[in-house]
């Protein structure tokens, strides 16, 4: 039966201390994974990002059924954490203008519409830059804002298909596999965050913003790292290695007589103490068929079978404690609940719970950065759609009841009323 870690709750953060983004405004047109990832990162550490959604649903993964909690998502809620949420029809004249009004005050602005949806709502980067020539705009796509497949619709499969970055995942004899979580939406938002914080610091020498990129076709093709350094080298087509890259014989995942492990075992080094120290079978390292990197490659299926008989012997917990004092790398093949239980996730504080509007609380997964003098700001959920609407119109952007009401009438925020924050 499955069980879920017990979340304690979020600590405060150091009362005053700086954030490393303290009075960056960042206004978030972007939506599903890529974007919502660069833009939570810029929030977590002091941003204020304010997120436009279409009044009609708003973000896609509000919709997604991998769980929920409190009406929201559990794919929404991993990407939106600490960010303003307004919600704007930009298809009403008056919608853009508001959103031209906060482009004006703003200093980065991150979209991944497809191709052409900005410029047709004039909202684009040619035609908000001489209203802020401060700005920093950040375009997220899949093939690129220029060039004949500008056009073409993309997602995260997609481009692990077509840039080879599938082809190196899974075993040799079986498919090209996906990864599970969508890992190159999620890299992409790093690297748009990173694209971001370059013309930032770029921007306090020139004076001026500029218009960055980010494309997943890009972000996945340089993910073949080594592998598509070496083709473009040596040109052969690199194949699937399963869990053992290269073929390393010494690298992979062995079973124990009661579960599962993985190990890296990939220098002659760490190969002698393995030999020797763990496994007890110093012929593995005298013998000419093993005594070298090359030749164990080179009879690899022989010295996997040598090194399974061995481990299949004894139990889990003991050849972990074996392989941990010869200071072998290894870790527990584990679950994602067994990962989310695990004692590395509890004393480094991964896990907890914050307050939410709905739900009461939710679960909360911390950010993989720490700084010691700019901490990440105390997590506030991610906002209900359109929550704080009012709230930006008045305190953001100065526009008194009247002006709001009118605007509500108009149809700027959908066909009803957005919520009020508390």
């Amino acid at each position: 039966m499955s069980t879920k870690p017990q979340l304690p709750e979020r600590p405060s953060r150091t009362a005053g201390g700086p954030t490393a983004l303290d009075g960056l405004l960042v206004i978030d047109f972007t939506r599903v994974v890529a974007g919502p990832a660069c833009t939570q990162t810029l929030a977590d550490f002091g941003a204020r990002v304010i997120k436009i959604e279409n009044p009609d649903g708003g973000d896609d993964t509000r919709a997604y059924e991998h769980a929920e909690i409190g009406g929201e998502s559990a794919a929404y809620l991993s990407l939106n954490r600490n960010k303003t949420g307004i919600a704007l029809d930009l298809s009403v004249v008056e919608a853009r203008e508001i959103a031209l009004d906060l482009i004006r005050k703003a200093d980065v602005v991150v979209e991944n519409f497809s191709s052409g949806v900005m410029k047709k709502f004039g909202l684009d980067y040619e035609a908000v830059a001489p209203l802020n020539p401060r700005l920093v705009y950040c375009s997220i796509s899949a093939y690129g804002r220029t060039g004949p497949f500008a056009s073409r619709p993309g997602f995260d499969p997609i481009t692990q298909a077509e840039s080879g970055f599938m082809s190196l995942n899974g075993f040799a004899d079986g498919p090209a596999v996906r990864t599970g979580p969508p890992i190159v939406d999620m890299a992409t938002g790093m690297s748009a965050c990173n694209a971001i914080l370059l013309a930032l610091l770029a921007r306090d020498r020139l004076g001026r913003g500029q218009h960055v990129e980010v494309a997943l076709f890009d972000v996945a093709m340089g993910m073949t790292g080594f592998y598509g350094m070496a083709y473009l080298i040596n040109g052969e087509n690199p194949g699937r290695f399963g869990n053992s890259p290269s073929g390393s014989p010494t690298v992979g995942v062995y079973e124990a007589s009661d579960g599962p492990l993985y190990m890296a075992c990939a220098n002659d080094r760490l190969y002698r103490r393995l030999a020797v120290e763990v496994l007890n079978r110093p012929d593995l390292i005298i013998d000419p068929k093993f005594a070298t990197r090359k030749a164990r490659s080179e009879n690899k299926e022989l010295l996997r079978a040598a090194i399974a008989e061995v481990f299949a012997s004894d139990t889990l917990e003991n050849w972990m404690t074996k392989m941990k004092l010869a200071n072998i790398p290894v870790g527990y093949l584990r679950t994602v609940e067994e990962g989310f239980n695990a004692p590395e996730a509890r004393e480094r504080g991964r896990l907890s719970r914050i307050p939410h509007r709905t739900a009461r609380w939710v679960p909360n997964i911390e950010p993989p950065i720490t700084m010691s003098l700019t901490a990440t700001v105390d997590p506030v959920a991610a906002p209900l759609l359109g929550e704080h609407t009012e709230r930006v119109m008045s305190e953001t952007l100065g526009y008194d009841d009247k002006r709001i009401a009118a605007l509500a009438e108009k149809g700027a925020f959908g066909p009803r009323k957005a919520p009020r924050s508390d």
